[in-house]
């Protein structure tokens, strides 16, 4: 589908991830896209965001926005438990959707949207950045030429140190996230992990959650408000290891508080036939073996570099206007609550999970 006029989206969602892709689509070109309206569930916070960037249309519900004929595509950035219900509806009323990760809060909400999306024709792409950062770009880069050969495997992790969000709110409320920092970070990093090795089909997981800190009231971070008469029933640390069918593996370490020696920085090591990359934080390097000798290339990102969000940004708005599926489609959005979900059961049960792929 080619479109010559700006493409107009609606945000669903005026929270703090709301107001970053505001703020990002409108650093691009007006000709490209417009915001043109916004909602959220408390609706003073919507009415200030479109007072303070100048969006023309506030509407009081999520069902008034996507029924406005003149909107285009919606931003999704709401609650884990309503990513799939305001999906579908998005879906079925001809909206393209960018759904904030994860996709949903389990396998069976995933596969809602993945039906949804099939039916729908449009576009449907989760906004998983880290994959549009400069680092990862330039070590796929290497990789699709062939440069670490074969991805045996990888460890990829996000072990914070004191940073559990939102103590009582929906953040660690099972029901209404899904889960704790594996679904919340851990779910970046598996994103970031199957697109740095060619993605890989998993076909088992191992896994186990514990709740040491939040429990205590403990570990608590910055991000979000308390609700001290909330609960806390999630896990505030997630270890597993994910077996492929070609027999590669991945193993995934992820907190939001830990007594560990930690910067908090997320961190991937890819282990190839012929070399290897490692990112932590905004640093990475490139390692191989020459002349019986180990040899490192230090990477860092470039002072001018655009951002990753900028980069995901107009891929969408590419794929709505080329009819191209997203590198984050729905599928691999399903991919990743495949995995997530074996990783609780797995701790659930103590044993290994093999993945179920029918939709």
């Amino acid at each position: 589908m080619q479109m010559s006029n700006p493409i107009r989206i609606g945000v669903i969602g005026a929270g703090n991830i709301g107001n970053v892709h505001i703020q990002t689509f409108q650093k691009l070109p007006s000709e490209e896209v417009v915001i043109t309206a916004v909602t959220d569930s408390y609706l003073p916070l919507a009415q200030q965001r479109a007072a303070q960037y100048g969006i023309p249309k506030c509407y009081e519900t999520a069902d008034q926005l996507i029924a406005d004929p003149e909107i285009d595509a919606v931003v999704i950035g709401v609650p884990n438990q309503y990513h799939a219900p305001i999906a579908v509806q998005a879906l079925q009323a001809g909206k393209h959707v960018l759904l904030e990760k994860p996709m949903a809060i389990n396998v069976p909400s995933a596969k809602e949207i993945v039906k949804a999306q099939k039916a729908s024709g449009k576009v449907l792409m989760i906004p998983h950045q880290m994959r549009w950062e400069w680092l990862p770009l330039q070590i796929k880069r290497q990789v699709d030429q062939g440069a670490l050969g074969q991805i045996y495997n990888a460890k990829v992790g996000w072990m914070r140190r004191k940073g559990i969000p939102g103590w009582g709110t929906w953040f660690t409320k099972r029901n209404e996230s899904g889960g704790g920092p594996l679904i919340d970070i851990g779910v970046h990093m598996l994103d970031l992990a199957f697109f740095l090795m060619n993605n890989p089909k998993p076909v088992s997981v191992y896994g186990s959650t514990y709740a040491e800190f939040g429990p205590k009231k403990r570990g608590i971070g910055t991000w979000g408000t308390p609700d001290w008469n909330g609960r806390f029933d999630v896990e505030d640390l997630a270890t597993a290891l994910i077996k492929m069918e070609d027999g590669s593996t991945l193993s995934l370490e992820v907190s939001w508080a830990v007594h560990m020696d930690t910067d908090s920085a997320h961190f991937v090591h890819l282990m190839g036939s012929e070399g290897g990359a490692s990112i932590r934080g905004n640093q990475g390097k490139l390692l191989t073996e020459q002349f019986d000798r180990p040899v490192e290339v230090s990477l860092s990102t470039p002072e001018k570099d655009e951002g990753g969000r900028i980069r995901l940004s107009r891929h969408f708005l590419e794929c709505i206007r080329d009819g191209k599926e997203p590198d984050t489609s729905a599928l691999t959005g399903f991919t990743n609550n495949l995995i997530l979900d074996a990783i609780y059961e797995s701790s659930r049960t103590g044993h290994e999970v093999k993945l179920d792929w029918s939709l």
